[in-house]
């Protein structure tokens, strides 16, 4: 009897903690709930904050708009279905400031049609970047030879690299082979053209 007693009262204590560990439960389960929900509120609230804006950049003249939020709104976000009509604001907008950034523009893609390069040769183009880069407009070597540092920002922006340009030397690589300096590309980057390249 006196065993009895005891199991009864060990199983109505075990039974207590576990009441307690389920209340606790639910209380969590309640707040993460609660979390949720506001999270979700405030990513609607986020969305139509951004549309907002998009809106509003978008209805601004090209001059107006500061060109740092138009190359971000052109080549990150919107660069797919809009390739044809930003390129040419984003162009209006930086042509009396820098002329030299066109080659890495969408746009100068039909001055080069008719000569396009293997740009996998380069050192870090594999075949989804170079997919990425004809894209906008990028098909030869002479256009990355002549990017600026803004180029390259951008370029990389729409990559979504973070250093990777400057690190594999696209740039120096290109001018090496725009200039048909083909023995001097392998002796600076011979790890090029091989299967380690991308």
């Amino acid at each position: 009897m006196l065993l009895g007693w005891f199991l009864w009262g060990r199983q109505g204590s075990e039974k207590d903690n576990l009441q307690r560990d389920l209340e606790s439960m639910r209380g969590e389960r309640d707040r993460l709930k609660a979390d949720t929900a506001r999270l979700t509120r405030e990513l609607e609230e986020c969305g139509r904050a951004r549309a907002d804006l998009e809106s509003q950049l978008r209805n601004k003249p090209a001059a107006s708009a500061p060109v740092a939020l138009l190359s971000t709104s052109t080549d990150s976000t919107v660069s797919k279905p809009a390739t044809g009509e930003r390129p040419p604001k984003l162009a209006k907008a930086k042509s009396p400031k820098a002329p030299t950034q066109k080659p890495a523009a969408p746009n100068s893609k039909p001055a080069n049609t008719s000569k396009k390069d293997n740009l996998r040769r380069l050192i870090g183009i594999g075949p989804v970047n170079e997919g990425k880069l004809n894209k906008h407009g990028i098909t030869t070597f002479a256009q990355i030879a002549a990017w600026t540092a803004a180029d390259i920002k951008r370029v990389e922006e729409y990559l979504e690299f973070d250093g990777r340009i400057k690190r594999e030397k696209w740039v120096q690589q290109a001018k090496l082979l725009a200039a048909g300096k083909e023995q001097e590309f392998a002796k600076r980057f011979p790890t090029a053209d091989s299967e380690k390249n991308t």
